[in-house]
């Protein structure tokens, strides 16, 4: 197995590393894209998993939540192992940890039970984030927006395909097939990783409970972590409450939709993903504070504009659907662009503790996620559409503050 070297490369390393291979950086794409899928499929399959294991409907945000606050734990207490262990091995110890509880999902007898369950498969996908880093180590700073943002590419992809294939799945099959079928996506994508993965050895040479106790550490140090970390949990809170309350949306009047038409109005939301690498490259021509203020307005406008076409009482059901995707095209662009720049900034601070900062970055970015995916219910039941709309606002509003406050 080939080495990837912790610290940046010299100078006369230079021409091998102006990018990772394209088979490389497909297979990082692919990888993060078919493990993320675990994570969001929950949001669009809440109406059907929620009535069948006894749930009401302001609980069954729990069942999105539970994979998101899995995988937040899995960020902050298993992704810094990447700054310790061997990280080809790690990644594939949790990959069959994932594949473990995907099958449990699959058999769950109980709603608490599959709660369990995918709270730990969430936390086995935070392997993802080791994988972004090895793809970061292997290029030089100058490229390293471009090669995350086509790594994020294939996760973004992953994020936004996730619900109408759970959909489709669950509509022909049954919810309980969707995870019986990502158990063997999961032992698929293990054994191709087992061959191709290169090794990554880190050169932290310390003990698993100092390497926990840094990261508060690294938080309080770095005032751009803090940042974007912040801006990306306000983002991600937004793009949650969207995506599970959608679907309840969708299903009533004048849209009248079923759980087929719902996967294909969340197909619609895939476009989004295009915007990662452009985010990237903006980045990279050091454009970021423009760009995450742009992405923060995006989203704004998206609420505005799904607020308008999900509870306007006259008109084509069919062009107000069609305004509808456009808002969640919106939102998903702005969640994006904002998630492809925070991680490009943190990804320059210090390669020595990149995986400790990755997993801060995005730990703190998914319990924005869990936060809104467990609001979604209560939203709801409080004020139907105009709520969840008015409180995903509130979200992007938050960080547009706080990236304006930002000094830079």
């Amino acid at each position: 197995m080939s080495q990837v070297p912790e610290c940046i490369a010299s100078e006369d390393e230079d021409d091998a590393l102006e990018a990772v291979a394209a088979p490389s950086t497909l297979l990082f794409a692919v990888a993060t894209g078919v493990i993320v899928i675990n994570l969001f499929a929950p949001q669009t399959l809440v109406g059907i998993i929620g009535p069948s294991l006894g749930f009401s409907e302001s609980g069954a945000g729990l069942v999105a939540m539970a994979s998101l606050l899995g995988y937040a734990t899995g960020l902050f207490f298993l992704v810094p192992l990447a700054d310790l262990m061997e990280n080809r091995q790690l990644v594939l110890r949790m990959l069959l940890s994932a594949l473990v509880m995907a099958v449990a999902a699959t058999l769950a007898p109980t709603g608490w039970s599959l709660l369990i369950f995918l709270f730990l498969l969430g936390a086995a996908c935070s392997a993802i984030q080791i994988l972004v880093p090895i793809a970061a180590a292997m290029a030089p700073p100058e490229h390293r927006g471009r090669v995350i943002g086509n790594v994020m590419s294939g996760l973004m992809v992953g994020i936004l395909v996730s619900r109408p294939l759970a959909s489709l799945i669950a509509d022909f099959w049954g919810w309980r097939n969707f995870y019986a079928m990502s158990a063997a996506t999961l032992a698929l994508l293990a054994a191709m990783l087992a061959l191709r993965l290169p090794e990554r050895r880190p050169l932290v040479s310390t003990s698993y409970r100092a390497l926990i106790g840094s990261l508060f550490q690294l938080l309080r140090e770095e005032p751009v972590l803090r940042l974007r970390a912040f801006t990306a949990a306000m983002m991600m809170a937004s793009f949650s409450l969207f995506w599970t309350s959608v679907a309840l949306r969708l299903a009533q009047p004048p849209f009248s939709l079923g759980q087929s038409g719902i996967a294909l109005f969340a197909l619609v939301g895939a476009g989004g993903a295009a915007a990662t690498s452009a985010f990237g490259r903006m980045g990279d021509r050091g454009w970021t504070r423009t760009a995450t203020l742009a992405a923060h307005l995006i989203v704004l406008a998206a609420m505005a504009l799904a607020t308008w076409a999900g509870e306007i009482s006259t008109g084509d059901s069919v062009v107000l659907l069609i305004f509808l995707g456009l808002s969640a095209v919106m939102l998903d662009v702005g969640v994006t662009g904002d998630q492809t720049l925070g991680r490009r900034a943190v990804n320059l601070l210090k390669p020595e503790a990149r995986g400790r900062i990755n997993g801060l970055f995005v730990g703190i970015f998914f319990l924005g996620g869990a936060l809104g995916s467990a609001l979604a219910g209560t939203a709801w039941d409080f004020g139907g559409w105009i709520a969840v709309c008015a409180a995903a606002a509130g979200f992007g509003l938050i960080a547009l503050i706080a990236g304006l406050a930002a000094r830079a």
